[in-house]
């Protein structure tokens, strides 16, 4: 196993987790959850967009309490090279001929990649999102 680039220098467990493990942060016993987590700059993305599709001000209110508590608790890993590459890899990955990923399953990919570019284990409440990828990256269902 290689160290990971954005790796911890006090040895903390690390992970990146899931749009959907942020969402759901509260409801989840935090044992499960490595303490020195991070984000992809796509959650970030993907908790911006909640509060503009909400149906009334108390979910807008809820969701925009989601991106701000994940702004200020996470470091948000960014795409940049190193994930355009390896998003290659997990496209390839995935049942051919697949069709270009587009919405959601997008998001899904790209955080994948930010997971494979840090060499870093991707928390999920949603492993579906993230099959075919096990053998790239480690997939934690909490």
């Amino acid at each position: 196993m290689r160290t990971p680039r954005r790796a911890r220098t006090d040895g903390a467990e690390q992970a990146l987790l899931d749009t959907s493990v942020v969402i759901d942060l509260a409801e989840i016993d935090r044992s499960l959850v490595p303490e020195a987590s991070a984000i992809s700059a796509i959650t970030l993305a993907e908790l911006a967009i909640g509060p503009h599709a909400a149906v009334n001000a108390a979910e807008r209110s809820r969701r925009q309490d989601t991106l701000q508590r994940a702004e200020s608790a996470f470091v948000a890993l960014p795409v940049d090279v190193a994930v355009a590459r390896a998003y290659a890899r997990l496209y390839v990955a995935l049942p051919q001929p697949a069709p270009k990923p587009r919405g959601r399953r997008g998001f899904d990919l790209l955080i994948a990649a930010t997971a494979l570019a840090a060499d870093l284990p991707l928390y999920t409440r949603n492993p579906r999102d993230f099959a075919g990828f096990e053998g790239l990256i480690e997939i934690v269902t909490v």
